[in-house]
């Protein structure tokens, strides 16, 4: 059995953030040679992520960002289990480079950006090596991206709600307000969809029954239940759908109003929107 020393139990902790027990077991069980160490820490983390795997993770961080000429973005969620683990700086400096990653290699997918490569780890390794670390389940979650003629990301305050969203122009003067405005409108009002021809037939068949099930609920005729339902549905495209919304700057516009008062043809191709807990 190798004699461990203090040192080299602090040089392991050191790459590695472990804590000095774990370090040590490591090391006497690797017989003092510090790259199996860290292989063992590693395949400690992988196992404590699946035997936490059942534990809720819905803490931790939501960013986006865009490229320097505004043609692609990207917003990515980590999650943790708490919020403590959420303010490490570590865990913070990890999900940005994830990020950046991701938007300077324009990934398009969250498997793609698993497989990405950060200081010679794939990102999903690098999870679990912070897992083992600080013991908590932690899960790359969601990505997603919007590439257009103009970009825009929003990040809210505390990093627990983001959004991005496209145009289909660039050269359209005050764009870039508009962009800060309309991201915030669609951080704060949560769409489902750019405008109502883009909601999917299932929320629309689901919000059919539910007008229809209120309507008999009021006691309504039957033969009205189908008109009153599809009443409904039009409020539901007014108060749901981007486009249709109210611009929460001045109610007497619609957000397609304010953005065509810039250029009559100016609209929004997509949008994503993510958010701790929901």
């Amino acid at each position: 059995m190798a004699n461990i020393t203090a040192s080299e139990v602090n040089k392991l902790r050191q790459q590695t953030g472990a804590g000095m027990m774990d370090c040590k077991n490591a090391l006497v069980e690797a017989d003092g040679d510090i790259e199996k160490a860290i292989d063992i820490l590693r395949k400690k983390g992988q196992k404590l992520a699946l035997k936490r795997a059942d534990r809720d993770a819905n803490q931790g961080i939501v960013i986006s960002k865009t490229t320097d000429d505004r043609k692609f973005a990207g917003i990515l969620m980590l999650n943790c289990e708490t919020d403590f683990v959420a303010k490490n700086v570590e865990f913070i400096e990890f999900a940005q480079k994830a990020l950046d990653l991701a938007v300077a290699s324009k990934v398009k997918s969250l498997d793609e950006l698993k497989a990405m490569t950060i200081d010679g780890r794939s990102i999903s390794e690098g999870v679990t090596d912070l897992t083992g670390k600080t013991g908590e389940k932690m899960e790359l979650a969601h990505y997603e991206y919007v590439e257009a003629p103009r970009v825009v990301a929003y990040n809210h305050f505390g990093n627990r709600l983001a959004a991005i969203l496209g145009f289909n122009m660039d050269n359209v003067e005050g764009l870039d307000e508009i962009g800060k405005f309309v991201s915030m409108q669609v951080a704060a009002m949560s769409p489902v969809a750019v405008d109502k021809d883009d909601v999917s037939k299932e929320i629309i068949e689901r919000e059919i029954e539910i007008g229809k099930d209120q309507a008999r609920q009021e006691g309504k005729p039957e033969e009205m239940v189908e008109k009153i339902a599809l009443g409904k549905l039009n409020k539901f495209y007014k108060e749901s759908t981007l486009l249709n919304q109210e611009f929460i700057n001045d109610n007497k516009l619609s957000i397609r109003d304010y953005i065509t008062k810039a250029n009559k043809d100016l609209t929004v191709t997509k949008f994503h929107r993510l958010q701790l807990g929901a």
